[in-house]
């Protein structure tokens, strides 16, 4: 129904001087949907207090609520063209007017996890790209045609949203930080299990796309309750994240799914000392993909009693002490941490065996993720008690993983019926923890199932991984040269 929609907004964008990535294309799509889908939350708010017989107090002033500036429309609802701006004009009162007065909803918002408060938060973040006050009446328009009215309206603005963060994150570069395959996160869901009424957490959210299939897995559970429903809406998902645009996609993507106001912060997760974290702060669940290959800085890692520069190291740091005794999580992390040497990677395994049960590690092929020339595996571990068996599964789909053949749910059904009794197959094997070198605490990844074998490897994957290795490269080297 919308899809045809979606295809002109991108049609649009792509004409725009503006708007110059797929990054970009989201980033505007975002705000003007969320403006949209506002208007229909107002809108359904006022007839409901309407039929109570109270009068419905508009967070959105009259002169800038979408049916005002957006989509005037006459008495008879066709469009009104003539109250319609257009060209410079628009482009002057959409920034110099209305996204100034959206970003100070921030200030007179009664608490950070209000609607006024995520607007003012949303509006501070982003900038209006249009140039052509004519492109963005198009995109307005186009926008005004969509409806957030039913469930079934939702579900289907949900995919199509979840498909053009799926193609950012295919561009490669800044767009796959923000996108995790989406079968890879189903299947991490459910060897966790969440129940209605844990807590779930993603200090790292980027696009939120581990909330939002988390919650579609617990909505998708027979015989819920109204009580039930409020608890996911409002005391179940729960997340931070560091950069502007990921923020605002995460938000809109909740909402899309149906979380009407998202409970993600805005903020620099591993900015917080983890000593600071108090049993009041955790939670059941941890489900998240965090950056790696970061480089932090020495009083960020002052944070840590394990200090390094990689991120995706403090990151484990922060999730094992976000947990809960009981606590389950399901981390991907780059496949290396499993065998480095040097002392930070083996003082966290060693920190990882002791204090948590990792039981199962999923090793991903080459290609899971677009544009990233790494290879990862999966942490699944449970809080509280020390490691005394693990059990590996090396997930192999036959065939070269890519942008035209990317993950699906099939390449993982095996792994995740075999891992709810950790059976032994081709595929997978259990490791006692007695027998892992106790100076190393290496981890590798090596099936006893399987002889050694030199594959041949996609050119593709090998430049890939060459570009990778160079930008590593690049910036260690930047990084000694600001030191000199």
């Amino acid at each position: 129904m919308f899809e045809q929609t979606f295809k002109n907004i991108d049609d649009v964008l792509w004409k725009e001087a503006g708007c110059a990535t797929e990054l970009d294309y989201t980033e505007q799509t975002s705000w003007i949907l969320f403006l949209r889908y506002l208007d229909d939350l107002e809108r359904a708010n006022a007839q409901k207090a309407e039929l109570h017989g109270k009068a419905y107090d508009y967070i959105i002033d009259k002169r800038y609520r979408w049916s005002s500036w957006a989509a005037p429309k006459k008495k008879d609802g066709t469009f009104d063209h003539d109250k319609a701006m257009v060209g410079d004009d628009l482009i002057k009162f959409v920034n110099t007017k209305l996204f100034p007065y959206l970003k100070g909803f921030r200030r007179r918002a009664e608490g950070a996890n209000t609607i006024e408060y995520k607007i003012g938060e949303i509006f501070s973040e982003i900038e209006n790209k249009f140039r052509s006050g004519y492109s963005l009446r198009d995109a307005l328009e186009l926008v005004d045609g969509l409806s957030f009215k039913t469930q079934r309206e939702k579900h289907e603005l949900s995919e199509l949203y979840e498909g053009k963060l799926r193609n950012m994150g295919n561009a490669g570069r800044n767009g796959g930080e923000y996108y995790t395959p989406r079968p890879l996160i189903r299947a991490m869901i459910q060897v966790v299990k969440p129940q209605i009424g844990e807590r779930i957490y993603d200090g790292a959210c980027g696009s939120a796309g581990f909330l939002c299939e988390a919650y579609d897995h617990l909505r998708g559970k027979p015989d819920l309750s109204s009580k039930d429903l409020k608890t996911l809406q409002d005391k179940t998902f729960f997340g931070k994240e560091k950069k502007s645009l990921a923020y605002v996609i995460g938000i809109m993507n909740m909402i899309l799914h149906g979380i009407d106001a998202p409970n993600i912060v805005h903020a620099n997760t591993l900015a917080e000392n983890i000593d600071d974290i108090q049993d009041k702060d955790r939670y059941d669940i941890v489900l998240a993909n965090p950056p790696f290959g970061g480089k932090e800085r020495p009083e960020v890692q002052q944070n840590f009693p394990i200090r390094t520069g990689e991120t995706a190291f403090l990151f484990l740091q922060h999730f094992i002490k976000s947990l809960k005794a009981g606590g389950r999580a399901a981390i991907v992390i780059k496949n290396t941490f499993l065998s480095n040497t040097d002392n930070a990677s083996v003082a966290l395994r060693k920190e990882l065996l002791e204090n948590c049960n990792l039981h199962t590690v999923l090793d991903m092929p080459g290609g899971t993720f677009q544009g990233a020339g790494v290879k990862t595996v999966v942490l699944f571990f449970e809080k509280g008690a020390p490691t005394r068996k693990i059990w590996f599964y090396k997930c192999d789909p036959g065939r070269n993983l890519g942008k035209t053949n990317p993950l699906n749910d099939d390449d993982l059904k095996e792994f995740v019926s075999l891992q709810a009794k950790f059976r032994d197959s081709a595929k997978s094997w259990s490791v006692e923890v007695k027998s892992i070198d106790k100076a190393t605490h290496d981890l590798s990844v090596k099936n006893p199932n399987k002889a050694e074998e030199t594959a041949l490897r996609d050119p593709k994957d090998i430049i890939a991984e060459m570009m990778a290795l160079d930008a590593e490269s690049a910036e260690i080297l930047e990084g000694i040269g600001r030191m000199l």
